[in-house]
């Protein structure tokens, strides 16, 4: 199967990137449109296939995956025309649905959106897939693997596609901010910086593990940290005081708000 990819920046990089490092994905069978010449000098060294326009790169393979940011789809969409007719694209662009990207893109093609986060390229994704893509078993099979490799899949219907992406979409950065400011902790109390990162995030790591392999609920493995008097239950005392838990919660809410914002605006 010949595979394009419509941008390659960040997100489409990381895909791109860690299909390739797992084997799922053959670099001579990979076609490549960017703007950006530093990033296709960097595929094309890979081995990929590195094309002059949109137009060229969606008569050139079988099922295209369009990474550009939603801000400027409309236009890199339209270029596509009819050269989908009969293929198959997989979307990553937030906020834009099914029937927006048809829309733009003009033409008869299957359809699956997703939404993938940057951790894809060390093997750890998260990808929310639409359940009622319209794409072949083949290509639902396709998908699947490709994805698997980067990461865990979860299938769901198109109207929560937004809060996956409010969720683990943005939530790397989350997550980022968390590891650095535990550091910062660690440094305030005297420990040298490489060694406060280095600690924060292994705990950051080894705690999501814990969750994803034992299946037991968040609180209950808190609260098996938490000794009677003991500074890791002052340290959860710490956090609520300053709202943590809500802001976490608010945050999802207003990332997905502003996901489906992007979307209403195309």
């Amino acid at each position: 199967m010949k595979v394009g990819f419509l941008g390659a920046g960040a997100m489409g990089g990381a895909i791109l990137s860690g299909a390739v490092a797992a084997g799922v994905l053959a670099p001579e069978d990979v076609f490549v449109y960017d703007v950006s010449t530093e990033i296709t000098d960097k595929y094309k060294d890979m081995g990929c296939h590195i094309v002059k326009d949109n137009r060229e790169l969606g008569e050139s393979v079988d099922i295209l995956l369009s990474c550009v940011k939603p801000q400027y789809a409309a236009g890199a969409l339209a270029e596509l025309g009819d050269t989908l007719d009969g293929k198959a694209m997989i979307s990553i662009m937030a906020g834009l649905t099914t029937e927006t990207i048809r829309k733009m893109t003009g033409g008869s093609f299957r359809l699956l959106r997703l939404m993938p986060n940057t951790p894809a390229l060390v093997g750890l994704g998260a990808f929310a897939l639409d359940s009622g893509t319209d794409l072949t078993a083949d290509e639902k099979d396709f998908a699947q693997k490709l994805f698997e490799s980067l990461g865990i899949v979860e299938w769901m219907p198109e109207n929560l596609i937004d809060t996956a992406c409010g969720l683990s979409g943005a939530g790397p950065a989350y997550i980022y901010l968390v590891i650095e400011a535990m550091a910062d902790g660690g440094v305030a109390k005297g420990l040298p910086r490489k060694t406060a990162m280095n600690l924060a995030a292994q705990t950051v790591m080894g705690a999501a593990k814990m969750v994803m392999e034992t299946g037991q609920h968040p609180g209950f493995l808190k609260d098996q940290v938490c000794s009677p008097g003991g500074n890791t239950i002052i340290g959860i005392k710490t956090l609520e005081e300053h709202g943590v838990r809500g802001a976490f919660i608010d945050t999802v809410i207003k990332s997905t708000e502003r996901t489906q914002e992007l979307g209403r605006n195309k």
